[in-house]
């Protein structure tokens, strides 16, 4: 499962995502589910070229890091909204899922990330028994 943090570290990190700084560019949105006994977790990074992309796990902390080429100067450009420049995010992950089983792939600007759940962590089944015979089973939480 992913870990929730200190929600002022969130909000901090949710401005500099928005607003961007000079030495780091705005937003990496991310979308986070359980799919079965992984979970899945997408990023949008259009326009990011897939050798600039880098992932990291330490210990339970993903690092992901993307790079938008800058623009060229040669260009009178209009509008330039689009963050340009180094990008980088890290989440949180709980010890109930498998790090070193991470599979990656990177398709029309979306990086997507399937992380295993750890098989101590999976739910099981749990028998009961009466007076020394089997009567029931029960779901357990790992």
């Amino acid at each position: 499962m992913l870990m929730r943090t200190d929600p002022f570290r969130e909000l901090d990190r949710w401005a500099q995502q928005v607003l961007g700084t000079a030495a780091r560019p705005a937003v990496m949105p991310m979308d986070a589910w359980r799919e079965g006994d992984k979970f899945i977790v997408e990023f949008d990074l259009p326009g990011v070229n897939p050798d600039s992309l880098d992932l990291d796990v330490e210990r339970n902390v993903l690092t992901v890091h993307a790079e938008r080429p800058e623009l060229d100067q040669s260009r009178e450009m209009v509008s330039a909204e689009r963050p340009r420049g180094v990008f980088s995010r890290q989440l949180f992950l709980g010890e109930n899922l498998e790090t070193d089983k991470i599979e990656a792939s990177y398709h029309d600007g979306v990086l997507r990330l399937a992380i295993p759940v750890a098989e101590e962590a999976k739910p099981r089944r749990i028998a009961i028994s009466h007076n020394g015979q089997q009567q029931a089973a029960i779901h357990a939480k790992g």
